[in-house]
């Protein structure tokens, strides 16, 4: 049997890193991680990977780490995005505390003043204008698509699927791109400027949404109280997956993989925090030797994706202009 052709995305959101359980910095913001990123462009130029660098402004305003990120871009192997912290991009509004850290929740005037001085860092320090984006800790509007088509973005990434909080809801979405509604960033819309490419998660299950179902009724009061998810986890009846080397192992991360290509998705992509690095400095992968960890686990998934399918690696942008590209093929044939 022939395999099939998959395109793989590597995103990583580049920013500051600070235990994520304390206030959200303003100032002063520590990206002592950036100085892992040029072993790990190495890492990934190894096995043919494009990486595409989310970058918020924390990182752009830094002196070495935009020096970094500028030679990644000169040499055409990795794509500089945009990625929008609220707490430490001015313009600032006041302190930010849970509800203003997410982009979904500011006044589309602040967030109209934020991007701009987001984008115009990055066009100073690093190089060319970003056409993609992710918010700051997930979730997208319609007005911030707007926004973002304006100043000719021609990519987002910020649904973030089957997950939900109190702010802002992605459990109607998959990983499967689509064009989003500025009206309702949740559905498909009739614009055809700005892509919405989400990244891979999914269950061990095939039928994501059932499985998702599920888990949220499991997941709440009262039945919350008896603890089924985790029950379901460690027997492995039922588990909640991300493509991400910083959550997931690689066994669990190839089954993600193996489901993703039976339900035949366009685009593979996977995703960390450039601040997952470094050991212990956001609570997220506690772990020593984090860095060894995260490529070890993307070294197996990439070596068993090649065995299953015909692999073309490319970053966000590139693989928001193929599929662009094969839909009109499809509706001109």
């Amino acid at each position: 049997m022939d395999k099939q052709d998959v395109l793989f995305v590597l995103s990583v959101d580049t920013e500051e890193e600070w235990e994520w359980s304390n206030d959200f910095p303003e100032t002063d913001c520590s990206v002592k991680n950036i100085e892992k990123l040029p072993a790990f462009q190495e890492f990934c130029e190894s096995w043919g990977i494009k990486p595409t660098y989310f970058v918020d402004y924390a990182v752009a305003n830094d002196t070495f780490s935009s020096d970094v990120l500028r030679t990644f871009a000169s040499k055409r192997k990795a794509e500089i995005g945009a990625h929008l912290h609220p707490w430490c991009n001015p313009p600032f509004f006041g302190k930010t505390d849970e509800a203003k850290s997410h982009v979904v929740n500011l006044p589309k005037d602040h967030v109209k003043a934020k991007l701009d001085h987001l984008i115009e860092r990055l066009i100073t320090n690093i190089g060319p204008a970003p056409m993609s984006f992710r918010s700051g800790r997930w979730g997208i509007n319609g007005s911030t698509l707007e926004l973002l088509a304006e100043r000719g973005f021609k990519v987002d990434s910020s649904v973030y699927p089957f997950y939900e909080n109190t702010y802002f809801s992605c459990k109607n979405r998959d990983s499967t791109p689509y064009w989003p509604s500025f009206e309702n960033a949740d559905v498909e819309g009739s614009q055809r400027n700005l892509m919405e490419l989400p990244i891979t998660a999914g269950f061990n299950r095939s039928h994501f949404k059932y499985a998702d179902n599920i888990h949220t009724f499991l997941a709440k009061s009262p039945m919350r109280l008896a603890k089924p998810v985790g029950l379901l986890w460690h027997t492995n009846i039922l588990r909640k997956l991300y493509l991400s080397p910083e959550l997931t192992d690689s066994t669990s991360m190839k089954m993600l993989v193996n489901i993703c290509l039976e339900k035949q998705y366009p685009v593979i992509h996977m995703y960390l925090h450039s601040s997952s690095l470094l050991d212990g400095v956001t609570g997220l992968l506690q772990v020593d030797n984090a860095y060894q960890r995260i490529c070890g686990r993307m070294s197996e998934v990439i070596k068993h994706l090649h065995a299953k399918a015909n692999v073309r690696f490319c970053t966000i942008s590139e693989a928001s202009a193929l599929l662009k590209h094969k839909i009109n093929t499809h509706f001109s044939d």
